[in-house]
């Protein structure tokens, strides 16, 4: 009975987690494609590619562009703008492309 109720405890505390919309992030990186690509890929050596990046590092990226303790002119005027919603979309969108 103890473990019943430690997993209903747990059942109910638990954080609800939703998944990223995909969608939701191609829409937003639409922003994102002038300087780093339709697909994610950059056509220029000091831009970095996004397609394919692991997700945890693009969400601590664009979090840390947002609260401004990753300096660049560009990223932190646009990162300012994001929700916690479309940093997850974002992250998972430019995720799940093809980096090559």
């Amino acid at each position: 009975m103890a473990c019943f109720m430690i997993l209903v405890v747990l059942f109910i505390f638990a954080p609800i987690t939703q998944a990223a919309d995909l969608n939701a992030g191609e829409q937003k990186a639409a922003a994102c494609a002038g300087c780093h690509g339709i697909d994610g890929l950059s056509n220029t050596p000091t831009i970095p590619n996004l397609a394919g990046q692991n997700t945890e590092y693009l969400k601590i990226q664009l979090r840390k562009f947002r609260e401004g303790s990753r300096s660049n002119p560009i990223m932190n005027g646009m990162a300012k703008t994001l929700s916690d919603r479309d940093i997850e979309n974002l992250a998972a969108y430019f995720a799940s492309l093809n980096n090559k």
